[in-house]
């Protein structure tokens, strides 16, 4: 299956040049494309990526800095003019590394019609497995969460996982919309999460697929980031995609 990866960089020119340095080692997967867009200006990244890869590297400059969902929606939208486009499309933050390649399993897991998208296991720097995929934020879950420091019970099924890593069918992606690209920075992988199973495809977790990413959370020191992140939380909070998979989800627990 062919495979094309969209990666945006904030300023991230030495963990974009690793991430692209994995995708270029010989035996890695085959990846058909690579789409790299520049939020910020970064002439050093940009003329270093103007080199031979064994992938179609494509790289864009944006004018103006845009949202996370609309730098890979962009890169989508792109990928469709191309005259072979690709039939699964990856998600990547700069920030990620490996030990061993995630995307064969990651790929494979994607065989099945009802897999919305596949996402690996993600840890830490120090091995340990980062808070990736987790319960429906609801607001007296978080406060309970960041307030009263109780932990969350353990998940029988993730109802979001986060964007970090996410690799989806085209023709899914496409079909759904991609991500809304009214959240900006925070939400988009929940909102788009919640349209995927509403569709009724399913998240489909890849254990044996494993990723090193450190999460930054910048909404907890940057207020610029923690009112991107409130303000994406109400959004969602009052989206017609929230109701739905509340109701969804309490008709299936009667149900049960």
């Amino acid at each position: 299956m062919a495979l094309t990866i969209s990666i945006v960089s904030h300023g991230h020119g030495a963990e974009v040049r690793n991430l692209l340095a994995l995708l270029a080692i010989p035996d890695a997967t085959p990846v058909q494309r690579v789409w790299l867009t520049l939020n910020l200006p970064d002439p050093e990244l940009a003329s270093w990526v103007r080199q031979p890869w064994p992938f179609d590297l494509q790289l864009w400059v944006n004018a103006t800095p845009m949202g996370f969902g609309a730098n890979h929606n962009q890169a989508f939208a792109r990928e469709l003019t191309m005259p072979d486009p690709a039939s699964r499309f990856g998600v990547l933050n700069p920030d990620l590394s490996w030990y061993s390649d995630p995307l064969p399993a990651l790929l494979d897991a994607l065989q099945s019609p009802q897999a919305g998208c596949s996402y690996p296991l993600q840890l830490d720097t120090k091995g340990r497995i980062q808070d990736h995929r987790r319960a429906l934020p609801g607001p007296i879950a978080l406060l309970q969460r960041h307030l009263l420091r109780s932990k969350p019970s353990p998940l029988l099924k993730p109802e979001w996982v986060n964007a970090a890593c996410l690799v989806f069918p085209s023709q899914v992606f496409n079909a759904v919309g991609g991500f809304d690209i009214r959240y900006y920075m925070y939400c988009e992988d929940v909102d788009l999460s919640l349209r995927l199973q509403l569709a009724g495809y399913a998240l489909v977790d890849v254990p044996t697929a494993q990723v090193v990413h450190d999460a930054s959370r910048a909404s907890r020191r940057d207020v610029r980031h923690l009112l991107w992140h409130v303000s994406s939380l109400l959004r969602l909070w009052s989206s017609p995609t929230y109701r739905r998979f509340r109701s969804s989800r309490a008709t299936a627990t009667i149900r049960a």
